[in-house]
């Protein structure tokens, strides 16, 4: 164990986690993990005993300097943080030291519009600053642009539930790869 303990418990304090779901290591090999229950991002150091709030951490809700159910991390190298923020259907950007977050795709309320999420989970930023996020309820890949205005467009699924060839069923994380190919689970 690196990073919390029994003897903690779990809570809201800088030295606790409460419900973790995912986590993401730096080059430099801080950890970033995403509590569901506290509704913040924290990046604990290496050799540390507490973490630092990064994202979030403001109680739950839809403000700019909230989140709300987060479920995923994705670190992007100029240390840019991207968050899947599934109780605000949203894919949140935090820049380093920032005290609030932008709105990167979705955010216009839960749907299965072009520009509406649902559920979103997985996330991963290319090279090129394109943003794929499984958008789990509506059972499909989005990829959105760098400009988030113009919505995003399905690469991947239906969005309908399945399990043909071309279908997905609640994706929950992707990565894709340097020659474009996108890995579903």
């Amino acid at each position: 164990t690196i990073i919390g303990s029994n003897s903690e418990g779990k809570g809201d304090a800088l030295n606790q986690i409460n419900r973790p779901m995912s986590c993401a290591v730096d080059s430099s090999g801080n950890i970033y993990i995403v509590e569901i229950n506290n509704h913040r991002v924290v990046k604990w150091a290496t050799g540390s005993t507490s973490g630092t709030v990064v994202a979030g951490g403001n109680g739950r809700g839809d403000a700019s300097n909230q989140l709300s159910i987060p479920s995923e991390v994705y670190l992007e190298s100029s240390g840019n943080i991207y968050i899947g923020d599934q109780g605000n259907n949203r894919v949140m950007k935090w820049a380093p030291g920032a005290t609030q977050g932008t709105v990167v795709a979705g955010g216009n309320g839960e749907g299965s519009a072009s520009n509406q999420l649902s559920g979103p989970n997985g996330v991963y930023v290319d090279s090129s600053g394109n943003i794929y996020v499984a958008d789990q309820i509506n059972h499909r890949i989005m990829k959105w642009g760098t400009t988030y205005s113009d919505g995003g467009t399905m690469v991947a699924g239906t969005g309908s539930p399945g399990s043909g060839t071309n279908e997905l069923h609640f994706p929950f994380g992707l990565d894709v790869d340097s020659l474009g190919n996108i890995y579903i689970s």
